[in-house]
């Protein structure tokens, strides 16, 4: 009888077991974190305006310019650079990959403002100057960064501004962006 009880008492302990394993399990599924890369015959150092680890200063602009929503001020380029290449033999394929921290999904894929400043957010413009959605991480399909046959580098220029999501109240304004190149 002693035996049975010891018995129903691992069963028990198991079961509990399996089912607090099973409710981390499943919390766990929720919390994913997704890992994606390219292995390539190609690679290339990467730098933006010069520099591993790039600020890009916006000028000051007036509320004045960002009355309503979609008026956007204060373009300034900055450019992607590729360096230490292989030397290619033929034209190589390279494309800017941007992923945004704090998307505004509602306001055309921009950069969500993380500074004082209310209603404006920051959006990327492509080397075709055309506006960036940041809704999904982005890949260029332009070849900007293609690196011509016999050459070890390249660069291509984009620009970042102020999107207004509204009309504009003073104050200071940031965001960020991953940045990738895939030669894919």
């Amino acid at each position: 009888m002693e035996r049975q009880n010891v018995n129903k008492k691992i069963v028990v302990a198991c079961g509990a077991l399996v089912a607090a394993f099973s409710m981390t399990a499943s919390a766990v599924s929720n919390n994913t974190i997704s890992f994606q890369g390219e292995v390539s015959t190609q690679t290339c150092a990467v730098t933006v305006n010069s520099d591993s680890a790039p600020v890009v200063l916006l000028p000051t602009v007036s509320t004045s310019a960002l009355t309503a929503l979609g008026n956007v001020a204060g373009a300034t380029t900055f450019e992607l650079a590729l360096s230490g290449c292989s030397t290619a033999e033929t034209v190589t394929n390279v494309n800017a990959v941007f992923s945004g921290n704090l998307v505004d999904t509602a306001n055309l894929g921009t950069l969500s403002n993380t500074g004082t400043a209310t209603n404006v957010n920051l959006q990327l413009v492509d080397s075709a100057n055309q506006p960036i959605d940041l809704s999904s991480t982005w890949t260029s399909t332009n070849n900007e960064l293609a690196i011509e046959a016999g050459q070890t580098s390249s660069s291509a220029t984009y620009s970042v501004r102020y999107y207004a999501t509204g009309a504009a109240e003073a104050g200071t304004v940031a965001g960020s962006v991953e940045y990738a190149v895939s030669y894919l």
